[in-house]
């Protein structure tokens, strides 16, 4: 209801309700106003300061490094993200080689739809080349039994001269 009085979705209904909204609402000091009542707070700020205080001095703390093997240091250098293998460092992020990978994808993808593309149109023109030299699957299948009739007819008059 308080969600069709304030002309909103039932999720400011929702936070209202998980707030001290209505304790404080009334009350002249009116500072802890959304204040949440989640029990976990306190300790996830604490447990936040210990993370930040055993994190090494200028490192994120939720950077996870890792060595990159041989295949991942050549697709930072097709990615161009790296000139030289010797460059690259000994640890990176997950993320930079991610994007390198996914740099490397776009590109075989891309080559892949030219070759493609490329292979059609010699396809077409070939085609059309052939077309007008009467070269069909027909007229080759004709000539190829044609062929081996005539092949046939003489074997069996070879074999006719050896029989007399």
């Amino acid at each position: 209801m308080l969600g069709w009085v304030l002309e909103s979705k039932p999720l400011v209904t929702g936070f209202l309700r998980r707030t001290n909204f209505w304790k404080y609402s009334r009350a002249t000091n009116v500072q802890p106003l959304f204040r949440m009542r989640r029990a976990l707070c306190h300790k996830a700020e604490d447990t936040q300061k210990v993370v930040s205080q055993t994190a090494a001095p200028g490192r994120s703390q939720f950077r996870h490094d890792r060595r990159p093997t041989a295949f991942e240091k050549k697709i930072l250098l097709w990615a161009g993200r790296f000139k030289k293998e010797e460059d690259i460092p000994d640890l990176l992020s997950s993320e930079v080689i991610k994007v390198a990978m996914n740099r490397v994808r776009i590109r075989i993808c891309y080559a892949t739809m030219a070759l493609t593309l490329l292979g059609c149109l010699v396809m077409i023109i070939s085609g059309k080349q052939a077309a007008r030299r009467d070269d069909t699957l027909l007229r080759l299948n004709m000539e190829k039994k044609a062929k081996w009739r005539a092949e046939a007819e003489t074997e069996q008059e070879a074999v006719a001269v050896k029989a007399q």
